[in-house]
């Protein structure tokens, strides 16, 4: 990560590397990945569940409320930054080539076309060791875990997304009523995630016909580059 651009450079269409996780999200500077969202200082813009600028960063009119864990090549941010221009969203991707080839697209998208996409950006981190260090109690409304890795050996699957001890975590950064979304085309993993949401106390799951009513769906189905794979 280190050699690109140093931690304290702002640019209005580039989007910062991230050098270091924060200790807490409180000490999470947002400004540089949603530039089009950083209140005019000493204004009265901000959200009414961010009164005060945290510890010194910039002020935000918005908090993140999608996260895309192990996002890949950004398929579903890009899909759904036009469909949800007021949200923010957070892509994870643990591998640096593909988060850099995120990050170059999503700036090239935001100079291409401009005011659009400034609602995404993306982190390269490790999901199953930083999520708390991001995201405070309750701030997601929707998190998507779309084609993971599998990791088929018995031995392994102590290293899948979906676990009991993560989803104790998933269920602190999210906030009641939101939405976890899941999706493989492998069945053992797609029964396994099923399995442990539906044993958790926290989850209940989403009838078949109110899932079908979610704009989201089709996206999650159709629009990442694995969903493409098995169209």
């Amino acid at each position: 990560m280190s050699g690109k651009l140093p931690q304290h450079t702002q640019i209005l269409s580039q989007i910062i590397i991230l050098t270091s996780n924060p200790k807490s999200p409180a000490e999470m500077d947002w400004s540089a990945h949603y530039p089009a969202f950083v209140c005019e200082e000493n204004s009265n813009e901000s959200s009414f569940d961010m009164p005060t600028k945290p510890m010194g960063r910039p002020l935000m009119k918005k908090k993140v409320e999608f996260a895309d864990l192990g996002c890949g090549y950004g398929g579903l941010l890009f899909s759904l930054s036009t469909l949800y221009p007021e949200n923010l969203m957070l892509g994870m991707e643990i591998r640096v080539k593909v988060e850099e080839y995120v990050r170059e697209k999503i700036t090239a998208l935001r100079l291409q076309h401009p005011g659009q996409y400034q609602n995404i950006s993306i982190i390269r981190m490790n999901v199953m060791k930083f999520l708390p260090n991001f995201f405070e109690k309750g701030q997601l409304s929707k998190m998507f875990f779309l084609f993971p890795d599998p990791h088929f050996k018995a031995r392994k699957h102590k290293a899948r997304v979906i676990t009991n001890q993560l989803l104790a975590e998933y269920a602190y950064v999210l906030r009641v009523g939101g939405i976890i979304y899941t999706i493989s085309d492998v069945k053992d993993l797609h029964e396994w995630m099923v399995r442990h949401l539906d044993e958790h106390p926290l989850f209940e799951r989403i009838s078949d016909e109110e899932a079908e009513k979610d704009p989201v769906i089709p996206i999650v189905r159709n629009e990442t580059e694995e969903g493409k794979k098995v169209e």
